[in-house]
This record gives C-alpha cells, structure tokens and sequence, in this order.
C-alpha cells in the first residue's frame, strides 16, 4: 500500500522547516517542476538540508558559550561535532555539542607505538618518517600533573560558568552540560574532554586525525577515543566531490527512519556509514530520485550478504557497524523496508 507522501511530506517540512520560512528561489523552483508527484516531492523534501536560517542559530548558540567560557578558562580548545557541523541533521532546533578540550595534556596509544618501534617486522611497514614521528612521540617528556583532577577541575568550572550565565543549565548529566539560549531557541551540550592520538594520528600530524576522550564526572573516568572531526572532514569532502550527493542520501535515511511506524535504533554514526560506504561511481552524476535505487541496494546488499554486513567500516575506518551486531542489522532491515516500499512507489512513477 503506498505511502502517504502529502502527510510524510509535511512531517519533513515540519522538521527542516519548523517556523515555515519561504524556500529559496531556486529550491521552489525545482519542486516546481515535479509536483505532479507526491513521492518525488517528498524524496527531493526527504534529502534537503535544513534552512540555513535554523543552522546559523545553532552554531551561534554554540559561539555564546564559548565565548561565555573561554573569558574565564585558561588551556583549553574548542571544537564542535555532531551532523551540524556536515549539514546532515533534519531537525531545524538542532542540538549543538561543543567539545571543551583541555590543552594541559594529551593521551597517545603509548603501548602500540612503542610495539611497531620495537618490532622489525611491524617496524618495516611505515615509512621512515612516520618512525620518526613515532620515536619523536614515545621519547617526548611525559605530562607530571594527574589528567583526572585536571579534567574533573575543567568540569566544575565550566558548570560555574555557565550556572552563572544561563538560566536553564542542567549539570546532573555525566557526560555534559545541557544549557538552553532562550533568545535563540537552541540547547548546546557542553563536553569536557581531552586529547587522544593514536598511531594514524601521530604519523598524519595530528590535525583532524585526532581523538578525543570524554570525561565522566559520575566515575570521574575518561571513555574510549572518538574520532569526529576525520568523519566530518570525510563526510564534507566527498559531499562536495559529489556536488551534495552523500548528504541528500544520508538525509533520505535519516527522514525515512524519523517517519517510520517502527522503532529504528540507527545512529547518525551508523547512517553515516552505511551511505559513505557507496562508491562514488555509483551516484556522482545522478539526479536526486535517482539516488533512492543507489540507496535502497545498497541497504538490501548489506542486510542479504554477511561479509558486506561484518566487513562496512566507519567512515574514520576504525569500527566495524555491522560486525557480532545482528540486533542492529535487524534494524537495518526495518529501514531497508522503508526505503523499499518508497522505491516501489516510485518506480510506479516514473521509469527507473
């Protein structure tokens, strides 16, 4: 039975578009030209970013608090991450997370770099620059003061700051600090970390290859190292080595799981795999509908072919998605179900 494009169109709509700005010119232009199809209309609506209007507030919310924070906190950076920072969220009132990384120290993966300098057989495949680097990093004087209590002491005074700033700031979560801007409309997620460098990291001169680890207040802890900014930096570049393409499909995912009757436990990281995975060849000259058969073989070769499904990387090609998870590859395949039954209603539309 075919979809309710009008109703889903409007939920989208709703989504990028929640206080009902005009489209730009050339955008309205477009959807001109096929409103003679509610599923077209709806898949070009499906794979359009949010406003920028909406955006611009995010990422100025975002600047308030560092500004807010960074008049009274000394060695410490700041970076954004999240689907903002490529344009891949669908919600116009997106959350922004601001990472607020302490400058005092670094960790780096000292246990495998001092095994590849240690192991002629490991030691043979990098480069002799990348050695250098490496033996530059193992022999450098180690950080004397203790990384927890700087962390824990960059928590409590970021929560002074912004208690003192703003009159809705929630401290009681672990991982970050959820203040609202009333004026804008927006909440930021304020996260204390600090710096991580693996291997890939090191030999690439740090940059956008760095981690990041987050601190727990709860257990006053660190977490595992996360790579954001490689996947937004990878994610930015071939959207634009495809003039948008990557992200209208990411988007067409997103939308298709929002909208859908069942409870679909994919993540942006997950999503983001799974479209980045596609060859470039494969949809780098195609018009926006006809991403929709791209997308939904893609999903079909991941959920019928078990070494696609254990082998699809992240896109910072350090997490296998798919691999010991069948739970979430049963979700895949709710999403995959979607997706085909636009697919069907589409190809009664028009020849593809």
């Amino acid at each position: 039975m075919a979809k309710n494009y009008r109703q889903l169109t409007e939920s989208v709509r709703g989504r990028i578009n929640p206080e009902n700005f005009a489209f730009e010119k050339s955008f309205s232009d477009e959807l001109g030209t096929i409103s003679y199809s509610e599923v077209l209309t709806y898949i070009r609506i499906a794979m359009k970013g949010v406003e920028p209007e909406y955006t611009r507030k995010s990422k100025e919310a975002g600047e308030r608090v560092k500004g807010h924070l960074e008049r009274t906190l000394d060695n410490v950076a700041f970076k954004y991450q999240g689907s903002v920072m490529t344009d891949t969220h669908i919600k116009g009132y997106s959350d922004i997370d601001l990472l607020t990384i302490s400058d005092k120290f670094y960790t780096y993966d000292a246990n495998n770099a001092k095994d590849i300098l240690a192991k002629p057989e490991r030691r043979s495949k990098y480069y002799p620059s990348s050695i250098q680097k490496l033996e530059y990093e193992v022999n450098t004087s180690s950080y004397s003061g203790s990384a927890l209590d700087d962390l824990r002491n960059l928590r409590r005074d970021s929560e002074i700051v912004l208690l003192d700033s703003y009159d809705i700031c929630d401290t009681t979560k672990p991982k970050s600090i959820k203040i609202t801007n009333k004026s804008l409309r927006r909440d930021v997620d304020i996260v204390i970390a600090n710096w991580y460098d693996d291997v890939r990291s090191i030999i690439n001169d740090k940059g956008d290859y760095r981690g990041i680890q987050v601190y727990n207040k709860e257990t006053h802890s660190k977490g595992n190292a996360d790579y954001p900014f490689f996947s937004i930096k990878r994610i930015n570049e071939r959207s634009s080595e495809t003039n948008g393409r990557l992200k209208k499909m990411i988007r067409f995912l997103k939308n298709s799981k929002e909208n859908s009757n069942h409870d679909i436990d994919l993540s942006s990281f997950d999503i983001n795999a799974i479209c980045y995975d596609i060859k470039v060849s494969e949809y780098q000259n195609l018009s926006f509908y006809e991403l929709v058969p791209v997308i939904y073989y893609q999903l079909k070769a991941i959920c019928t072919n078990n070494d696609k499904a254990n082998n699809l990387l992240s896109v910072d090609e350090r997490e296998y998605i798919f691999r010991y998870n069948s739970l979430k590859l049963d979700n895949l395949k709710k999403l995959l179900s979607e997706v085909e039954s636009i697919f069907t209603d589409l190809k009664s539309t028009i020849r593809i």
